[in-house]
């Protein structure tokens, strides 16, 4: 991204705006880049950033079993036994509780990797974290999910105890 001070932009724009040797078609298109051009910040942010939402509401699905032992985005190898997701809204390697709105049954799981691009679902769990929030007889259910963190929450097993 191009920064520019605030200074700078005026004398820029001047020069376009005054020099006759510039066509009216060259100024336009300059005088229209430098509109885009973001003046520099003098507020300083001491590191606050804009955070993405705690919560999600969407529907979840479950990983077909054609994934078993491939490769996920991560590097990990993908599991049905394993408490993991994938999901495209969710950073990779972030630790979320998921909550099946339909019973109140939740899991803890690590999203792995991501879903195809146009799948317009929140979250895609493996069969062991399906069958922990009970949806697995219906294949989709309404849930919340809770961004947790990058670090495992304690007692927490990426390993499903129901195998």
């Amino acid at each position: 991204m191009v920064t520019l001070e605030q200074g700078h932009f005026r004398k820029i724009l001047n020069y376009i705006l005054m020099n006759k040797h510039v066509t009216i078609l060259t100024a336009c298109t300059i005088a229209s880049c430098l509109a885009f051009a973001q003046p520099k910040s003098t507020t300083p942010t001491h590191g606050h950033e804009k955070k993405s939402p705690k919560f999600h509401y969407g529907t979840a699905s479950f990983y077909s079993n054609k994934f078993e032992g491939k490769k996920t985005a991560n590097g990990e190898i993908f599991s049905q036994k394993n408490m993991t997701a994938a999901s495209n809204i969710v950073s990779l390697n972030t630790y979320v509780k998921v909550t099946n709105l339909h019973n109140k049954r939740s899991a803890i799981v690590k999203v792995t990797d991501r879903m195809h691009p146009k799948n317009k679902r929140l979250i895609d769990l493996s069969r062991a974290a399906a069958k922990q929030l009970g949806y697995t007889g219906r294949g989709l259910t309404k849930v919340k999910v809770e961004i947790l963190g990058k670090h495992r929450p304690p007692d927490v097993s990426t390993q499903s105890n129901q195998e």
